[in-house]
């Protein structure tokens, strides 16, 4: 399992943007990543297309996101974090202060 934590810009909500942004992207039937399961305030979990796992993420203190890429295949897992890390970098890296990834240990 791999955790990223995403540091905003000017107390940006990256939260919501990034809801708003896949449902966007649903509607147009673009995107690779879409939401899974059921809502929850401040949580989402996606899911790939194509990759086996999922990143859930939320909302924190001070506008930080943090996220884990979660996956049992573990060469899905690197594919899953460079989906969502170019995900954010596309999207939202006008936004973006940092990204901060810990490895969890085996």
């Amino acid at each position: 399992m791999i955790t990223l934590t995403v540091i905003p810009r000017n107390q940006e909500n990256l939260y919501s943007l990034l809801v708003k942004k896949e449902v966007d992207l649903r509607r147009n039937r673009q995107g690779t990543l879409h939401r899974h399961g059921g809502k929850k305030r401040h949580q989402d979990k996606w899911v790939h297309k194509s990759f086996s796992g999922a990143v859930k993420f939320q909302k924190c203190l001070g506008e930080t996101l943090v996220a884990l890429v979660h996956s049992r295949d573990e060469a899905d897992e690197w594919k899953l974090l460079s989906s969502f890390v170019g995900f954010l970098h596309r999207h939202f890296k006008d936004y973006i202060s940092s990204i901060t990834l810990t490895y969890e240990e085996p």
